[in-house]
């Protein structure tokens, strides 16, 4: 942490997405509706599905943890910038802003892999459903989460470690709602060719392993779609699974084209729009995407907050 007490700068200011006051007010309240709506509709999830024992399967079991990283992955950055617009500042601490972007990438490798596990299991299910409950037992479940939380945390641990390590000695504005890492690297008056060369290597391996896991899960799931005689079923099979590769492609696709594209086609403008739908956009979506076409899921909510309100 030595780069820490190098550095002059002992806060940045985040300059948000907009500087006009009608434009800010009009961000606020959308920006305060979609991380309403992102808590409630994942919360509502993991209430469904820890209080319904017949969703006690694997495929639900990684939902509720998808559920629940969305929940704290958007709540890494919206509340600090609607705390900021109400209280009238942009500053964040120096060890605030580390901080926030630990967390911040920790969830966004939380989502990475639970993507890929996700898609794993369907594979399993449609693939091999004769051996699906030998494969996916409750011991390989709970290890596959919990590897996944202790790569996140190594690998984002090495990222926040190297950024501690540079100087900071001018402008410190950041032009982002968020401490990101590209903004960073531009503000720092060190050498940051180690910090970038770590992104477009150990973090793009991180990032990219798992999207070709993915895509080969479902490539063996559409082999094995396309054998299926009825049209009804084949129809219902792509639809969900269009429907699963739509979110994967929308996170997949932003976050390379901020953080693993040549920094000369980089701009403020168009950065800023792809994080917003990653850290935003994509976490609210999740709950209507991947669970309330569930009928089984729907089913659930409806008993858990019938529940509620009977008890209440």
């Amino acid at each position: 942490m030595g780069g820490a007490n190098e550095s002059s700068v002992s806060e940045f200011l985040l300059l948000g997405l907009s500087r006009q006051p009608q434009q800010q007010r009009l961000l606020f309240v959308l920006f305060l509706s979609m991380y309403l709506a992102t808590v409630l509709g994942n919360l509502l999830i993991v209430l469904a599905i820890g209080t319904d024992s017949r969703l006690h399967t694997p495929m639900y079991f990684f939902l509720s943890n998808l559920s629940f990283v969305d929940v704290c992955f958007s709540s890494t950055t919206v509340p600090k910038m609607l705390a900021n617009h109400a209280l009238g500042t942009q500053a964040i601490s120096y060890s605030g802003c580390l901080t926030q972007m630990y967390f911040l990438f920790m969830f966004v490798d939380m989502d990475n892999f639970l993507l890929a596990v996700m898609a794993y299991d369907r594979f399993v299910a449609v693939c091999h459903p004769l051996h699906y409950t030998a494969r996916m037992t409750r011991q390989l479940c709970v290890l596959l989460v919990a590897g996944s939380w202790v790569i996140a945390n190594m690998n984002v641990l090495l990222h926040t470690l190297l950024m501690a390590r540079l100087s900071f000695c001018g402008d410190n504005a950041i032009p982002h709602f968020f401490c990101d890492v590209t903004p960073l690297l531009k503000l720092s008056c060190s050498d940051t060719w180690l910090n970038e060369a770590m992104i477009l290597t150990e973090g793009a391996l991180v990032m990219i392993a798992p999207f070709v896991c993915i895509l080969a899960s479902y490539a063996h799931i559409t082999c094995a779609v396309l054998r299926v005689p009825s049209t009804r079923g084949r129809w219902k099979a792509f639809s969900t699974c269009g429907s699963h590769l739509a979110v994967v492609s929308l996170f997949y696709g932003t976050i390379i084209a901020v953080y693993f594209s040549p920094s000369s086609s980089h701009s403020a403008e168009k950065d800023t729009a792809a994080t917003v739908l990653y850290t935003v956009v994509t976490p609210m979506l999740n709950p209507f995407i991947y669970s309330l076409r569930n009928r089984d899921l729907k089913a659930a909510l409806r008993r858990a907050v019938g529940s509620k309100t009977s008890s209440a």
